[in-house]
């Protein structure tokens, strides 16, 4: 349990660095970074296996790169739902995806050290 919890806060800080480093989102404080990576886990939970297995055949076209733009979507519908996170344009989610995606790995990546 207190692994998904660090899990949780980590996200939550690379939501905050990445909000940063892209010009285009918006967060407007800690707590919203922290209710924006809790409603981006429940998304990617129930949303992000079906939309997988319905664009399974243009996912193995690209080679798996489609996901990128399903997970910046994702993020366009997380920041629909929480106020003070605010995307925008899809060009952004997408940047804002791929850094978001960057920097989790480096915090986990200094974190096992």
């Amino acid at each position: 349990m207190i692994k998904y919890i660090i899990n949780w806060l980590l996200i939550t800080l690379s939501i905050f660095i990445a909000a940063t480093i892209v010009p285009g989102i918006e967060v407007e404080s800690i707590f919203v970074a922290f209710v924006a990576a809790i409603v981006l886990g429940i998304i990617n939970l129930l949303l992000k296996p079906i939309l997988l297995i319905l664009t399974l055949p243009i996912n193995i076209l690209t080679l798996g790169l489609f996901t990128l733009f399903i997970n910046a979507f994702l993020i366009i519908l997380a920041s629909k739902i929480v106020d003070g996170f605010e995307v925008g344009s899809f060009l952004w989610a997408f940047v804002f995806s791929i850094i978001l995606s960057l920097v989790h790995f480096v915090i986990h990546a200094v974190g096992k050290k």
